[in-house]
């Protein structure tokens, strides 16, 4: 990481520089931030929230909002592009993981994750829902 701190960082001539730098940030911000609420073991959760899903969920979909940035700040309609592209494949994938936690929460009636966790010391959820693990 240190070697990719160091380095050179380059720019296109004509992109708005803050905005560029700025794109970069927002996602790996909004990335980050979804760790916060995933129980890593029992009292090792940074925040346990009710809503501990949908936060994940609201703030997984935010960092497009980074790439989107990105490209647009690039001030080339190629950049642009290939950000537009990635934000709608991020959208996509998001629609499929949103679909199998809905399954979940319908099953835990709950948007708790550590209730969601600690249901699985009974039974893990990929015996029961076993033909949507293969689906996905």
């Amino acid at each position: 990481a240190l070697k990719l701190i160091l380095k050179e960082y380059i720019a296109p001539t004509q992109a708005n520089l803050v905005l560029f730098f700025l794109g970069p940030i927002v996602t790996l911000i909004f990335a980050l931030l979804g760790y916060a609420v995933i129980p890593y073991g029992p009292g090792l959760s940074l925040g346990d929230m009710e809503l501990g899903i949908l936060f994940m969920l609201a703030v997984s979909s935010l960092a497009t909002y980074g790439i989107l940035l990105a490209g647009w700040s690039a001030n080339s309609k190629y950049a642009f592009l290939g950000s537009l592209r990635s934000t709608a494949q991020l959208i996509s994938y998001e629609l499929v993981l949103s679909s199998v936690l809905l399954i979940i929460i319908i099953i835990n009636n709950t948007l708790n994750l550590n209730i969601n966790v600690q249901f699985q010391k009974i039974v893990w959820l990929a015996l029961p829902l076993f033909c949507i693990l293969i689906i996905f």
